[in-house]
């Protein structure tokens, strides 16, 4: 049984592909944590910075109040009080150290920069040289008159509160970040999915749109975006496909009918000249063809009808497969050239049973026209029991349907490369109209791989009590 479109479009997606959403998804997670990250390193950089200049800011300002006090009251009397922003201080004359702060009270001098008067220079001393150690402070230097008793003063104050607040910057990215990316790629799968939601329900309505009926539109939404856009041109695609199927069946239909009359003449025409004229090979070979003719049109009104929706199931009755068969196998044992052998299991089906009947006659003339001489049929009661319907088989000692061709036999006009001659009769259209009935009875038609016989073997499978809406 072939694979409709409805089927292949309402699968999932194939193995191996992600989803629109899901790639909008990461593709914004992506820009935004590599945002993030470089926004995090250049805020843990600037804040660390930043502090630092205050703390080189609070000891340049520490130095400036020594140094006037040294101006005005000389070294001798100098008194260096402590500092609430805990600079701590160093009053040198060359190594001397002429006072200090009580933090520092017997630490050498911290420093050898010798900065002129009024100058100022800045640099970093490791805390074990003040005493702290494990800290790195801020060391300013400012140059004064030696008249003052000093040459330098020098102001050092810890960096602990810069590295404190780079490393908290650090630990609220370190959880914020993961928080943010996980609130984009939530905002995004949400977002994305409801804009994209008009386009699965337009999937969801194509997939069900069949040959059979291509009446049906997408819904459009009533944006004005690009997802309308894409609505307005899928339903006159739809519009169009239907005007052109439609055209085409018309014709189909009518062509049929009209062949019939012409048909139906020469058929009359040569059967009356056979009678009253003298014998000519020319009338068994124009009837022949005639015939042909007929089964061919018969078989295109049929498969035209189907397509327009007007192949319903006639009358319903129970039907006994295996007496179908048995019919057929009587028929075909006039002919010298079969042998005909069966296994015939009771096999009853609920349906028509003209329609059955023509199932079984496609199926038997289909396996004749690729056999070798010899044909085998079977039937029995489904697998579940007989309230669950019947199975026919036929076979043949032919050359076989490929596994890669089993579904391709049942389109229309097909012929296998062994079978291309239209002189056996065949018309390419027998086995698209057993499975248009077959399945017009909620059944199924396959080929199988060879059973008694080494050729072909068609397997029909039809229920006890086919549904309603299999009856089209």
């Amino acid at each position: 049984m072939q694979t409709t479109p409805a089927q292949v479009m309402d699968g999932d997606l194939p193995s191996g592909r992600v989803g629109m959403r899901a790639r909008a998804t990461a593709a914004a997670v992506a820009v935004v944590a590599v945002a993030l990250a470089l926004a995090a390193a250049v805020l843990v950089v600037l804040v660390g910075r930043t502090v630092q200049d205050t703390v080189t800011a609070s000891a340049s300002t520490r130095v400036q109040e020594v140094a006037a006090d040294l101006r005005l009251n000389g070294s001798g009397s100098l008194q260096i009080s402590g500092s609430e922003d805990g600079a701590m201080v160093q009053v040198l004359r060359g190594d001397t150290v002429v006072a200090a702060s009580t933090d520092l009270a017997g630490v050498p001098a911290l420093t050898g920069l010798t900065p002129g008067p009024g100058q100022q220079e800045s640099g970093q001393v490791d805390g074990a040289v003040v005493g702290e150690p494990g800290d790195t402070f801020r060391l300013v230097v400012l140059g004064v008159p030696s008249s003052s008793g000093a040459d330098r003063v020098v102001a050092v104050q810890s960096l602990a509160v810069a590295e404190n607040a780079q490393a908290l910057v650090a630990r609220l990215a370190a959880v914020g970040v993961p928080v943010l990316l996980v609130v984009v790629a939530l905002a995004t799968w949400w977002s994305v999915g409801r804009a994209l939601r008009p386009v699965e329900v337009i999937r969801a309505r194509t997939a069900r749109i069949g040959a059979a009926d291509l009446s049906a539109r997408v819904p459009q939404p009533r944006t004005r975006d690009e997802i309308a856009a894409l609505a307005t041109t899928m339903n006159a695609m739809l519009a169009r496909l239907e005007t052109s199927v439609a055209r085409q069946r018309a014709f189909v239909s009518d062509a049929g009918h009209e062949l019939r009359s012409p048909i139906a003449t020469i058929r009359t025409q040569t059967e009356v000249a056979r009678r009253v004229g003298p014998p000519d090979p020319m009338h068994d070979l124009v009837l022949g063809e005639v015939a042909r003719l007929e089964r061919l049109v018969s078989d295109m009104l049929t498969l035209a009808s189907a397509d327009e929706g007007h192949h319903r199931v006639g009358r319903r009755q129970d039907v006994d497969l295996d007496d179908l068969l048995a019919a057929e196998r009587s028929r075909l044992r006039a002919r010298p050239d079969l042998v005909v052998t069966g296994d015939l299991a009771a096999a009853r089906a609920w349906g028509d049973p003209a329609a059955l009947a023509r199932v079984v006659r496609n199926a038997v003339d289909n396996a004749v026209r690729h056999s070798r001489g010899r044909l085998h049929l079977t039937s029995g009661p489904a697998v579940d029991g007989p309230a669950c319907g019947a199975w026919l088989a036929v076979e043949d000692d032919g050359p076989g349907v490929a596994a890669a061709d089993r579904e391709r036999v049942f389109g229309r006009f097909v012929r296998l490369d062994e079978a291309r001659a239209r002189g056996d009769g065949g018309s390419g259209l027998g086995l698209a109209i057993v499975q248009e009935i077959v399945l017009a009875h909620g059944g199924h038609v396959e080929f199988t791989d060879p059973g008694a016989l080494p050729g072909a073997r068609l397997l029909v499978r039809l229920p006890a009590h086919p549904p309603e809406a299999s009856n089209r």
